[in-house]
């Protein structure tokens, strides 16, 4: 008989054929799908060469992309492996391959090892053979050339199963791996090397054989069964002068002889060989599938919530829940190793670069939590944002992300208590969240009083040198050569200076180069600390004898109240961070001319202390699902708004890939500080109009207690026992006091979004009072309006609010701003105050008439408008509750935040310092025996 040949041409070239076939199929319903395979081959072996050309022109034609890092011979092992640890690192390779042999001074083995096993298209990680080693093993990848070896048998249309097996040859790239797999095929496998007894026997019984032993016609043609399937896996050079290149290749078996007896026999050339590349292809593109189908996986498991009645304190709950480890929910989400960083067990920051791998995603849900006018206690915005993503997220089955801003430690150690939502209703673990979280804070205060320090140092300098020492000392000559940093060229520019070299400079230049002339009657930029203080509300600095007598006053904010959190709330990435804190106006000079951070020459400076800080924290709910913390800016002269990125990246991660139907669209729900007629408007027209997101829905948090307060009930005095009419139902006061609620949902439905009322209910709150809110909140033009009582019980008791929601989302929407920035700054207030807060017009006080003469000169004009004034009223006055109409709103003040992006008029004397009460929340704080934080609420 003769055997059949088996063409390894042909089979790997339907492989390829194939794999090309897969990648247009999957790339015409998923354009963004692009497997990436990266060759690393380190010095210039001519044969490794050779067959990473192979390679790449396979990749190329089957459609793959491919880079080839090549390195130099005489490269360290920690740089080779540092090089992988990047590949691992990168979202867009799939496929990961060393080409072998490597230089004798790096050890093989471990960088195999180094390599991520779910990206060793080469199949030989240790986890993936050993899985393959193991009879339930399931390996991710199989070496490319046993796998190869397998295809070639199954092309011959043999039953490998129950057939007597014998592998020739042990290595670990072939001979093993190879015996591994026949035993997967159910073959019963005899394993030979050059050590085994009575060999040829052994091979006379073989229904298939595999022959890798590297020894030229070791098998010879009278050891074959008759029938056999012969795969030959050698390649040898014997001598041949009748060939040009004086060789021919033969492989381990005696090739003339055994095609005499075999069934089916692979040739040497031609056998073999094509098919390892094409099992890499192979392997590379079901790599890429692998990471494409997980990247849109989203399966958060709920963690079980054990409800008390009477429900215990806020602190006592979050202690009594086991979080879950941050990577666990980062996988669930899913984030890649690279995309995250691990701050203890159970908070993370999330990279931005999560945004470029996802920007072919369209947005997730887009829902902006805010409430009605409040009272002093609040009315549970946080803690119904925290219940109804639980909700979407445990109970509903929606990929659900919150987000939150990061509070303060002033009013965690003041009066307020901590802001992590309340009940079962919470971020946890609770005092992590509400203490230092990871530091972005401090980072906002060291940047911050970097900048503060700058100011007075450069002033004193000023005052202590002449022109040319300035000069000297600010572009000081290293080596007889003089250069300007690069933060200086933005200065020169801005002056109009068209050079580049110090020398060049004439001495009016450099005078007007090196002395800012800041008057310090318009400095506006003060220290901040993170803790209530009052008595640094007003200081004077420079009274040491070492500032020759350059006292001047100044003071304290908190550090929420600093333009940088600003900045780091309405930023859009680290470059455009690096302009806004750079373009920060801190003061005029004597001429009126405003003086920025980067006229200090410190912008580069506050990025590199912010650089952690722009990346948003991932924490979760106390049913494990995510919870987004970033930045924690002021309501009243700051958006009181969490971050942009927390945004973008929830929506991203709740997004769907364009005109696929599987991927259902998920949730971002984010929290606006304050009353609507504040957080919210601030929310469209500064946070939407800088981010580009267009928002879907508004949930409005109200209370029967605030609405009582609004209708003329008692006072609602903090640390006060509630009066009767708030405890016991009296509709009278309650409907009146709806007119706030029906105000604040008629200024929603002006930005063109749905609508729905949540009814934060309170055990006292009865049937009645819930039915009649709901009946005039649907008359005032709401989608929906939902009793809720996710306090008491965590995501089950928002599940009908959950519902409305999602239907509220489904609805058209025609998204618009409330003013066009273009217009005059008198005019975008006024638009506000008559619009949102229905007054009848404002008044400008000659410093804010002068304050906006000042701006439109200095080309702040365009900026959006963030109204500073009381939270409390729809006005200017806190006593004016319900829905007041018919005042005049007084504007005394209009100050600047340039680098954040907006104006904000003072409608009153606004406090950016609080103090501390006569009893302090700290009375409470403590450690127990076992060192957990008690008394947090």
């Amino acid at each position: 008989m003769t055997a059949t040949i088996i063409d390894g041409k042909a089979v790997a070239q339907n492989v390829r054929d194939q794999v090309k076939q897969n990648i247009i199929k999957t790339k015409a319903k998923y354009p963004h799908f692009n497997p990436h395979l990266a060759i690393v081959q380190v010095g210039g072996r001519e044969d490794s060469s050779i067959y990473v050309r192979m390679k790449d022109k396979a990749a190329k034609e089957a459609g793959i992309a491919i880079t080839t890092e090549k390195l130099p011979e005489s490269i360290t092992q920690t740089e080779l492996l540092s090089k992988v640890k990047q590949l691992n690192d990168s979202w867009h390779i799939h496929g990961i391959l060393v080409q072998m042999p490597l230089p004798s001074h790096i050890d093989e083995t471990a960088v195999i090892e180094a390599i991520d096993y779910r990206k060793d298209v080469d199949g030989f990680h240790a986890i993936n053979i050993g899985n393959l080693s193991k009879k339930s093993g399931e390996p991710l990848f199989l070496p490319c050339t046993p796998k190869g070896i397998i295809t070639l048998l199954k092309s011959t249309n043999i039953d490998i199963n129950g057939k007597n097996a014998v592998v020739v040859g042990r290595s670990d790239i072939v001979g093993a791996p190879v015996a591994s797999m026949l035993t997967s095929e159910n073959a019963t496998v005899t394993l030979c090397h050059s050590k085994t007894e009575n060999i040829e026997d052994i091979v006379k019984q073989a229904d298939i054989l595999v022959v890798a032993i590297g020894k030229t016609e070791f098998i010879k043609g009278a050891w074959i069964k008759p029938g056999a399937v012969v795969i030959d896996v050698g390649t040898n050079a014997v001598s041949d002068p009748s060939k040009k290149s004086g060789i021919r290749w033969v492989g381990d078996v005696e090739y003339a002889e055994a095609s005499k007896v075999a069934n089916a026999i692979t040739p040497v050339p031609g056998g073999v060989g094509p098919m390892t590349v094409a099992m890499l292809m192979e392997n590379t593109y079901n790599s890429a599938k692998r990471w494409f189908d997980l990247s849109r996986k989203r399966d958060v498991s709920p963690l079980p919530l054990h409800l008390r009645t009477p429900v215990p304190s806020d602190i006592d709950i979050a202690m009594d829940q086991t979080p879950k480890h941050l990577a666990t929910l980062c996988k669930e989400i899913g984030l890649t190793e690279s995309e995250y960083e691990l701050y203890g067990a159970h908070k993370a920051k999330i990279n931005l670069d999560v945004l470029d791998r996802l920007n072919h995603r369209k947005d997730g849900k887009y829902i902006v939590v805010t409430g009605i006018t409040p009272t002093p206690l609040g009315e549970g915005k946080s803690t119904t944002t925290i219940g109804l993503a639980q909700a979407l997220g445990a109970h509903l089955g929606k990929a659900t992300y919150a987000c939150v801003r990061q509070p303060s430690q002033g009013p965690t150690f003041g009066i307020k208590g901590g802001a992590a939502g309340g009940g079962y209703s919470q971020v946890i673990p609770m005092d992590e969240f509400n203490l230092h979280l990871t530091g972005d804070i401090h980072a906002v205060t060291a940047a911050n009083n970097l900048l503060a320090a700058a100011i007075d140092a450069r002033m004193f300098h000023e005052n202590t040198q002449s022109n040319k020492a300035l000069f000297n000392r600010l572009c000081p000559a290293k080596k007889g050569i003089r250069k300007f940093a690069p933060v200086m060229i933005k200065r020169l520019q801005k002056l109009g200076i068209d050079k580049t070299e110090p020398n060049d400079l004439t001495e009016e230049e450099i005078a007007r180069f090196a002395r800012l002339d800041i008057d310090p009657n318009t400095i506006t930029w003060q220290r901040v600390m993170d803790t209530n203080d009052r008595f640094l509300r007003k200081i004077t600095v420079g009274q040491n004898t070492t500032e020759k007598g350059q006292e001047r006053q100044t003071g304290f904010d908190i550090a929420v109240a600093s333009e940088v959190m600003a900045v780091l709330a309405l930023t859009t990435g680290l470059q455009d961070m690096r302009q806004r804190l750079g373009n920060m106006v801190v003061a005029s000079s004597k001429s009126g001319d405003p003086i920025t951070a980067d006229d200090i020459g410190i912008g580069g400076a506050l990025t590199v202390l912010m650089k952690d800080a722009i990346k948003p924290n991932l924490m979760q709910t106390l049913e494990g699902t995510p919870v987004l913390v970033h930045a924690g800016p002021f309501a009243n002269i700051a958006s009181g708004n969490s971050s942009i990125l927390a945004d973008k990246i929830a929506l991203k991660l709740a997004g769907t890939d364009d005109g696929d139907d599987s991927m259902e669209p998920g949730y971002c729900l984010t929290e606006a500080g304050f009353g609507a007629d504040m957080g919210m408007e601030k929310f469209f027209d500064m946070k939407c109009r800088t981010s580009g997101l267009i928002p879907d829905c508004v949930v409005l948090v109200a209370t029967v207690r605030a609405l009582k307060m609004h209708g003329g009930a008692p006072e609602v005095v903090a640390g006060k026992p509630l009066p009767d009419a708030y405890t016991e139902e009296n509709l009278e006061f309650l409907e009146k006091g709806c007119s706030n609620l029906v105000r604040h949902i008629e200024n929603a439905k002006k930005f063109g979004v749905s609508v729905v009322v949540a009814l934060n209910r309170f055990t006292s709150d009865t049937d009645a009072e819930m039915e009649l809110i709901r009946k005039l909140s649907i008359a005032a033009g709401a989608d929906d309006a939902v009793a809720c009582d996710h306090w008491t019980r965590g995501g089950l008791g928002a599940v009908d609010l959950g519902k409305a929601v999602i239907q509220a989302c489904a609805k058209d929407k025609q998204f618009k701003f409330l003013y066009d920035v273009d217009q005059p700054i008198e005019a975008k207030i006024e638009t506000i105050c008559k619009e949102i807060y229905r007054a009848d017009g404002i008044e400008l006080s000659d410093l804010a008439k002068e304050k906006i003469a000042v701006y439109t000169r200095q080309g702040f004009g365009h900026l959006p408008i963030c109204m500073a004034k009381t939270q409390y009223s729809f006005s200017h006055d806190p006593e004016l509750k319900g829905a007041p109409s018919g005042f005049t709103v007084p504007i005394r003040d209009i100050r600047a935040s340039v680098g954040a992006g907006f104006l904000y008029p003072l409608c009153g004397a606004m406090q950016t310092m609080p103090g501390l009460p006569t009893r302090p929340c700290f009375y409470d704080v403590d450690l127990d025996q076992d060192g957990k934080v008690v008394g947090l609420f």
